[in-house]
């Protein structure tokens, strides 16, 4: 019992350490409180936009995550006056705003809601946005003690060819950044990948690759994670195998000396830390749960990075946290390098692999209202997946091919253990249309499932 107690009060001391509250309790360091002003939410109102990608991204996402454009933006006005403003990736893991949640907060100080992780993305940030500027102060004074002025971030690229990887880090390089986070894929030769990569690299720019459990069972993973140590440049692995295998992630933490980070709460947290199954944690979600998880990270003393994602909106709300936040030491995941555009004035500036925090007040950054308009659609009545008049060809050494119309397809042909896992020369191409009925014919064939071929039929 003494040994709980302890425990229990070592997690209560850092999380509130990490919150910038004192051990003791002292309230001179705790977060800001805003004043006697008029936070009553008097109006919310959303829009839809459609963000396209740039060009490396656009050919690449288009088999995965064609729906990562479409973005709802949230403004909430408040009984002063104040207007604050979020976004949700409509179609992602979290953070879908509802009309329900809306309702919750019709009429209520925005203060009073603004921790609720369950109101969704856009409508959270809002409401913080709109108290700190009702606060006139920056967002991060809402959240903690700042412990930092340039949270690390990170350029994040999907899987691609090797060629389109360099013209990723050669903008990456060019816009400040030092890091990149991207996949490593069983449908792509992930040593050619590295050596075509690497070689144009500078010494100090660094990759980071998510498996997303592609590895499948230690007993493969812990070679083949070896093997690609051998490029200087590899910082970090995530999620090589299942997360839900203890066994098997302690394992690997003995074959590699690649610091190896899973996502929070698989398995679960005490599991995690008793065991000791990875270096680093990727933490996301809502501001309670990224808080939280956080405050338990830093008294097991586990650094992390921030998993938010979005344009610039997600990624300037990113950078708040990242500053006060002791354990947010690993470069951030925002994704908003994918679009054409930030969305906010003035844009998101990275030097030597870090981001000013803003310091006006709220999110520091204004809506490019031009940008809204420009990008704005109708809200879709079902989900952008998969993109329509695709077909995918995985290219295996052996001379076969197997053919599919879009991602989820071959995922789980590779999850389920029924492909080849990495092999030497194995790539991914897309077949263009060329008008021909050989073409439709296999297109729709592919719709079906995979069709898999001990040639390459023309």
């Amino acid at each position: 019992m003494k040994d709980a107690t302890s425990r229990r009060n070592l997690f209560r001391a850092a999380g509130a350490a990490c919150l910038g509250v004192p051990a003791g309790g002292s309230a001179a360091a705790a977060p800001y409180v805003a004043g006697a002003l008029d936070l009553k939410v008097k109006r919310v109102e959303r829009t839809w936009i459609s963000v396209p990608y740039r060009e490396a991204p656009a050919r690449n996402m288009i088999r995965e995550l064609p729906h990562w454009t479409i973005f709802e933006i949230s403004k909430v006005t408040l009984g002063c006056g104040v207007v604050g403003y979020g976004e949700t990736m409509v179609y992602y893991t979290w953070g879908r705003v509802t009309e329900a949640a809306v309702a919750r907060v019709m009429g209520r100080s925005a203060a009073e809601h603004m921790w609720d992780d369950a109101l969704g993305a856009g409508l959270q940030m809002a409401l913080f946005d709109a108290v700190a500027k009702a606060s006139d102060v920056p967002l991060y004074r809402l959240l903690g003690r700042k412990r930092r002025e340039r949270p690390f971030v990170s350029w994040w690229a999907i899987d691609m060819p090797a060629e389109d990887w360099v013209l990723e880090c050669r903008d990456a390089a060019a816009q400040g950044y030092t890091d990149l986070k991207t996949k490593a894929r069983p449908w792509f030769d992930l040593d050619r990948q590295c050596r075509v990569l690497t070689k144009t690299l500078p010494p100090h720019f660094k990759i980071d690759f998510d498996f997303n459990s592609m590895l499948l069972d230690s007993s493969r993973a812990g070679r083949y994670l070896a093997e690609i140590e051998k490029y200087p440049q590899v910082a970090i692995y995530e999620t090589p195998i299942p997360q839900s295998d203890v066994a098997g992630n302690k394992f690997l933490r003995t074959q590699t000396g690649v610091p190896i980070a899973m996502h929070y709460g698989s398995p679960p947290i005490m599991t995690a830390l008793k065991e000791e199954v990875c270096d680093a944690f990727v933490i996301g979600g809502g501001a309670s749960r990224v808080m939280e998880n956080a405050a338990v990270a830093a008294a097991a003393d586990k650094p992390f990075w921030l998993q938010l994602v979005g344009t610039g909106i997600t990624a300037a709300w990113a950078l708040h946290l990242g500053a006060v936040l002791s354990h947010a030491r690993w470069p951030a995941v925002n994704c908003h390098q994918l679009y054409t555009h930030q969305m906010i004035r003035p844009v998101i500036q990275v030097e030597n692999g870090t981001a000013a925090v803003p310091e006006a007040p709220g999110l520091g950054v204004e809506l490019d209202e031009d940008a809204v308009a420009r990008f704005r659609t109708e809200p879709l009545k079902q989900e952008p997946y998969p993109a329509p008049h695709l077909l995918i060809a995985i290219r295996w050494p052996s001379g076969a091919t197997s053919y599919y119309a879009h991602a989820r397809q071959y995922w789980d042909d590779f999850l389920g253990g029924r492909l080849p896992l990495f092999p030497k020369g194995v790539y991914l191409e897309r077949i263009a249309d060329d008008g021909s009925r050989e073409w439709k014919d296999l297109e729709a064939r592919a719709a079906q499932g995979g069709v898999h071929s001990g040639g390459r039929p023309r």
